[in-house]
């Protein structure tokens, strides 16, 4: 019989120079922020909580080039022009190229408006030294990440939370999909968490992937806040002392349960609902460097198997790719069209419609095909997935099944915006994502082809 060699259990891991740095960018009240139709409101009343922005970087050695993430509490880009100007200032100022830099929004949706074209709306004369002061905040803390690195170990674990929820309901006596709990569809609920450790094992930082539409607080909401992610970063900072970057998974059909509410208290329920589940990842972790490795059996009233920690190297790959994937457009109404029928419209919930649909309409062009971008990087044994559109579910459960035992972080939302991307059967039904989307059938199905492709490309050329 032959011998069976069990191998030793390790978690995914990067050890290189790794920074991390943070700044405050609450928007000012007064600012505005109306993000839904049905709102009767223009302007923010007050802060819930403070808006943050995290940076963090990534060397192989203290002189090599960075890979540079950023998180911030922003939600999402209604102008390419706008989320250009921003990221190119930042490239600019820290010398990078576009490869090496992930500009990830948490996606609140109680945040203020990021559209300079509101300039004429009331509030709207704060949206344009907003948006310079979270680039210049972008750039502060990416120097402070970059002048402060230090060898350390970045360990991921995945864990669960149950806080995301299938929001498309056939509403009853409808064809309709409405955009609510659908208690009969399961939804993803992995959660992945990053923990950076220095030399001395201290928490340097945490990272926390998990997809979920930050959509708790809704049209009744006058507070400006981060939603969620703000109250999961209260509970997590508050246990390590260390910053928590939040960076929002593929949550195009996933929000919670209970939603678009206007009291805050419970946006701080679900946020401590979900920094509860990140503790419980992190004390699930094993010791930065160690693995458990079998050691033999020790017979007592039964047969014990002994696993031991043993010292275990950490990857230290870090390689990064951006490519262009070609993706369908569905037969749109002209810019034209658009900006005509918003004219003469008087409702104002089809108005914001038209208006979002108007930037979307800008963002893509008027070809048969869109542009889009696909950052890849690897760090160990990790794979980082950012690309700018809200992407299902189903983008994120393909990849991690294709790459494992690899770590995969997927982020929506990252270096600019334009539709969701629902799965190709979706399009037969009548719902908000599939009327919202400018791409064609297939278009999601390319996107999951496209980056497994090159994932699996990174990882077998190291």
């Amino acid at each position: 019989m032959t011998q069976q060699t069990l191998m030793p259990v390790t978690q995914p891991s990067f050890k290189g120079w790794i920074g991390i740095g943070r700044e405050d960018i609450t928007p000012p009240t007064g600012i505005y922020a109306r993000n839904w139709g049905a709102a009767t409101h223009e302007v923010a009343a007050g802060i819930h909580l403070p808006f943050t922005l995290t940076a963090i970087s990534f060397r192989q050695g203290p002189e090599q080039p960075p890979l540079l993430l950023i998180s911030a509490d922003l939600g999402w880009w209604k102008s390419v022009a706008d989320e250009r100007r921003l990221r190119e200032g930042i490239l600019e100022a820290l010398a990078l190229q576009p490869y090496q830099l992930m500009f990830c929004l948490t996606h609140t949706h109680a945040g203020p408006s990021t559209f300079t074209e509101d300039s004429h709306k009331p509030g709207g004369h704060f949206i344009a030294p907003y948006l310079e002061k979270v680039q210049q905040a972008a750039i502060a803390a990416a120097t402070h990440a970059l002048q402060t690195a230090v060898e350390a170990t970045l360990t991921w674990h995945y864990g669960k939370c149950d806080l995301a929820a299938n929001r498309e309901l056939p509403e009853p006596g409808s064809s309709r999909i409405i955009t609510g709990l659908n208690p009969a569809l399961a939804a993803d609920d992995t959660l992945l968490v990053g923990r950076i450790t220095g030399a001395d094992e201290q928490i340097l930082g945490t990272i926390v992937n998990y997809a979920c539409h930050p959509t708790t607080l809704g049209a009744a909401n006058t507070l400006l806040s981060p939603d969620y992610p703000g109250a999961m970063r209260v509970v997590v900072e508050a246990h390590t002392g260390a910053p928590c970057a939040f960076l929002q998974g593929a949550s195009g059909e996933l929000a919670p349960a209970e939603q678009y509410s206007g009291d805050v208290q419970l946006a701080d329920h679900y946020g401590r609902q979900l920094g509860f589940a990140v503790l419980s990842a992190l004390e699930a972790m094993l010791p930065p460097g160690k693995a458990l490795a079998f050691t033999g059996v020790v017979e007592s009233g039964a047969s014990l198997a002994m696993w031991q920690q043993t010292v275990h190297q950490p990857a230290t790959a870090l390689q990064s790719e951006l490519s262009v994937v070609n993706l369908p457009l569905k037969d749109l109404p002209s810019l034209a069209d658009i900006e005509a029928a918003w004219e003469v419209c008087e409702d104002h919930v089809v108005k914001e419609r038209l208006w979002r649909q108007r930037g979307i309409r800008k963002t893509i062009g008027d070809g048969a095909t869109a542009s889009m971008p696909l950052w890849v990087w690897r760090l160990g044994d990790t794979i980082l997935v950012g690309q700018p559109n809200e992407a299902y579910s189903t983008f994120q459960q393909e990849l991690r099944k294709a790459l494992q035992p690899a770590a995969v972080v997927v982020m929506n939302i990252v270096n600019g915006y334009a539709g969701y991307l629902p799965p190709e059967g979706s399009y037969s039904q009548e719902s908000y994502t599939v009327w919202q989307t400018p791409f064609a059938p297939g278009a999601l199905e390319r996107l999951i082809t496209s980056a497994t492709a090159i994932s699996q490309r990174l990882i077998l050329s190291a």
